[in-house]
């Protein structure tokens, strides 16, 4: 097979070239006048190497009714992702031990449409397992400082923290972290629940921030690599860029829901915008449009989570109690895009955003996330 486009998206530019495939790889890239008359010329649309989305809650075994492996890898496929990689906590059992991770590999068995590899998690009293995790070749261990929503994935401590630091430092293998701290502080309750300020100021970015500083501290002492998911703070990129400037092994992504909506436009009772840490002001939407452009955050990444319709409590308008998650491997690709397009951007950025850099934060570089000879022909048509 050969796929022709006048912008195709390589590590060295966007040009006009001809891919040509051959058993799922990419044997060689040539001039458009040099392909075959079987060619297939996509003409102007952008052919872009496949998404690797590094942040999707598929939820099986246990509820499937949620998002099984079928319909996640469906919607992948259909927004441009061609590599996931799932998160520990929606399935039953979790995916704290060796044998619930072969419990979700026999669960997604014939079911993929695409790549999907998986993560490990960490839960007050899972550290004994977090060495069969890595020798099973989990991506890296997941904790949360905060309620998961899950009582299944309870909030790791300070003492869980540095036990699978330490380990997870001696192997290399990053520790994913929600980073929302809230130490002493409860939320508040006995207020408007459907008012989406309520909600906003009931998740302030300081516990972002208390988690951030918490968690480089740790990552100083142990040398062990820390991955910030769903960066919704940009106050926080100052200490950020500060241990990496140290020589840190820190990364931090955000998500297209903080790219493309800002707290204010989001209205009172649509718990379809709820999600944690919440959608924050403008300022931080700016904020962290500005840390893509510098390389402070590496990449994007969806933080896939869809619910049964009846969680998201759509008739009360509860945002209190209501599921918080967003959906978005069919629409990530379009919304970061319209945004960074008001801005004057590049689709190159988009290859570096969704592939080229989760591709390496994986060790995945080798296969995957460029347009290149030799790695895996996971190739995306996008017509911006």
């Amino acid at each position: 097979m050969t796929l022709i486009s006048r912008r195709v998206v390589t590590p060295e530019g966007i040009r006009p070239a001809a891919v040509h495939v051959q058993e799922g790889r990419i044997r060689s890239i040539t001039p458009p006048e040099e392909a075959p008359s079987t060619a297939v010329d996509w003409g102007d649309a952008v052919l872009l190497p496949g998404l690797i989305d590094a942040h999707t809650h598929i939820n099986e075994p246990g509820r499937a009714n949620w998002e099984g492996f079928e319909t996640a890898t469906l919607a992948a496929a259909a927004g441009g992702f061609t590599t996931l990689v799932d998160m520990p906590l929606n399935s039953s059992p979790v995916t704290v031990t060796a044998a619930a991770l072969e419990a979700k590999r026999d669960a997604a068995e014939g079911k993929l449409a695409v790549d999907v590899g998986l993560y490990g998690g960490l839960i007050p009293g899972s550290e004994d397992h977090l060495g069969e995790l890595i020798h099973a070749g989990v991506f890296g261990i997941k904790a949360f400082l905060v309620d998961s929503g899950l009582s299944e994935f309870p909030p790791s401590g300070l003492r869980e923290l540095r036990r699978a630091m330490a380990v997870l430092g001696d192997a290399g293998l990053p520790l994913l972290a929600h980073a929302e701290w809230p130490r002493h502080r409860a939320m508040p309750t006995g207020f408007n629940n459907r008012a989406y300020e309520n909600y906003l100021n009931s998740r302030p970015p300081e516990w972002e921030l208390d988690a951030i500083l918490l968690l480089i501290d740790l990552c100083r002492e142990f040398a062990c690599p820390l991955h910030i998911v769903h960066l919704a703070n940009a106050e926080a990129l100052a200490v950020i860029q500060a241990a990496q400037l140290e020589g840190l092994p820190v990364t931090v992504e955000t998500c297209p829901h903080y790219l493309y909506f800002s707290a204010e436009t989001i209205p009172d009772g649509d718990p379809r915008y709820k999600c944690a840490p919440p959608i924050r002001k403008l300022r931080h939407r700016q904020g962290l449009w500005n840390g893509l452009r510098s390389g402070l955050i590496q990449w994007v990444a969806t933080d896939h989570s869809p619910c049964p319709p009846e969680m998201k409590q759509l008739q009360s308008g509860n945002l209190m109690t209501a599921w918080g998650g967003i959906p978005g491997l069919q629409t990530a690709l379009p919304a970061v895009w319209t945004r960074w397009k008001e801005q004057g951007g590049s689709v190159s950025d988009l290859a570096r955003w969704f592939s080229e850099a989760p591709a390496a934060f994986l060790g995945l570089s080798g296969r995957k996330g460029r347009i290149a000879e030799g790695l895996d022909a996971d190739l995306v048509v996008f017509n911006p």
